[in-house]
């Protein structure tokens, strides 16, 4: 896709309204992000073993850096801060967001 394919897609979903009963995917999208934002500057993120030995699958993005020899550090920041499916997410409802274990992707209507 190109910028310009982005941009209507985007500009589509800023004006898509739902009257479900449950906020938007995009209001869910941006209180998750805004949660653990908050988590992480109270202290450290659990680390990827940690956080998958709790029971939360990881993303294909998070699974590659847990099994990457990366430092300690790394293994406890927010991929979610950088990744394209935050964005999508926060930006359009609905977004075409197919990840397993992906947050963003679980606040698709099933």
């Amino acid at each position: 896709m190109n910028e310009e394919n982005w941009e209507a897609l985007i500009a589509s979903g800023a004006e898509a309204e739902l009257d479900t009963g449950r906020a938007s995917t995009r209001l869910q999208s941006r209180i998750y992000s805004a949660l653990v934002q908050a988590q992480n500057a109270e202290g450290p993120l659990l680390s990827l073993s940690e956080t998958e030995a709790c029971g939360r699958g990881l993303c294909i993005f998070e699974k590659l850096v847990a099994i990457a020899p990366v430092p300690a550090e790394l293994q406890t920041f927010n991929y979610c801060r950088v990744c394209h499916g935050r964005l999508l997410g926060e930006q359009i409802e609905n977004p075409p967001l197919f990840w397993p274990n992906c947050p963003y992707a679980q606040f698709k209507p099933r």
